[in-house]
């Protein structure tokens, strides 16, 4: 089977092909014969009923610092293609949602993936309100009092961006500390945007695991630590990835929610797992792809493109 497979995404000069999860789906499209045709959300345009892109086709190398190579720009119509990634990164902003909004004028003729209606509707850190008894104590709002009356509650926690995403923004507020009301103002003054508070997991020590699911199944996890001195453990400020195995509460927790994202067209998930506790489940970009495979030996990728390819026989 031969796909015309197009990739919405930052720029693809900018990649990192040691890291890049989105560089390992392409790379393993092109070894199974799939074309690739790669374009920015700039590049995406909806003209009298046809959802247009305008980027290039391209063939990947794992060369450091020449990694692709770029037919000149043209436009194509998606509804001409096979398979659509979205694959961009957050912020989750209205940029970003206009852009399920446009795709899904294709899908399902075209397959998005993940399915466009659902990434703007499952944001990381509201879909797993879905699953209380699976969450640490967990409180969504932009009122200070509110805010404030949580934080006594349980007075260590965890504040950050309802949609951001990296690690950025996110402080812990431990009983000593004096900046809620500051940074509520800071937050403020950035967006119109509730707050995410969620009670401070000690277990974060010893790392935030990310769990990939494919089709709604769990393949394999990673273990990132946080530095020395950090509470977050993103790789993207200073987390050290690790191998590990999954836990039979991380198999309950991956069984509990993958119906749902089976059912609403999630085909590749990241799950944030701390201790025994679900905190984000990634459905716009999740990461982790590369790591996971050198860790475990086996072609974790092949298994979404088996995924992806079944549903388009």
């Amino acid at each position: 089977m031969t796909l015309k497979v197009a990739v919405q995404m930052d720029p693809l000069a900018d990649v990192d092909i040691d890291a890049d999860s989105t560089f390992r789906i392409m790379e393993e499209a092109q070894a199974r014969g799939h074309e690739l045709f790669v374009y920015t959300p700039n590049g995406l345009s909806w003209r009298e009923g046809r959802v247009l892109a305008r980027g290039h086709r391209v063939s990947l190398r794992r060369t450091h610092g020449d990694h692709y190579d770029a037919e000149p720009e043209t436009e194509v119509d998606l509804a001409d293609w096979d398979v659509v990634w979205l694959r961009q990164d957050p912020p989750f902003d209205m940029s970003y949602i206009t852009t399920t909004h446009l795709l899904d004028f294709v899908h399902p003729g075209t397959l998005v993936v993940n399915d466009p209606t659902w990434v703007r509707n499952f944001p990381e850190k509201l879909l797993v309100l879905r699953f209380p008894d699976l969450t640490p104590p967990t409180l969504i709002a932009r009122d200070l009092q509110t805010l404030r009356e949580f934080r006594a509650e349980h007075e260590d926690v965890i504040l950050k961006p309802l949609y951001g995403n990296g690690g950025a923004g996110v402080f812990r507020l431990t009983p000593e500390d004096r900046n809620l009301a500051s940074l509520h103002e800071l937050f403020s003054g950035i967006n119109r945007e509730p707050l995410i508070m969620q009670k401070f997991l000690p277990a974060v020590s010893k790392g935030d695991k990310r769990i990939i699911l494919v089709d709604g199944e769990p393949v394999g996890a990673i273990n990132r630590v946080p530095a020395a001195g950090e509470t977050r453990s993103n790789m993207h400020v200073g987390g050290k990835a690790e191998k590990v195995e999954l836990t039979p509460r991380d198999r309950e927790i991956c069984e509990a929610i993958g119906p749902t994202l089976r059912d609403h067209g999630q085909i590749f998930v990241g799950i944030d797992v701390i201790g025994d506790w679900l905190t984000e489940i990634n459905v716009t970009s999740p990461t982790g792809l590369q790591e996971l495979e050198r860790f475990d030996g086996t072609n974790v990728t092949a298994r979404i493109w088996e995924a992806i390819e079944a549903r388009r026989t």
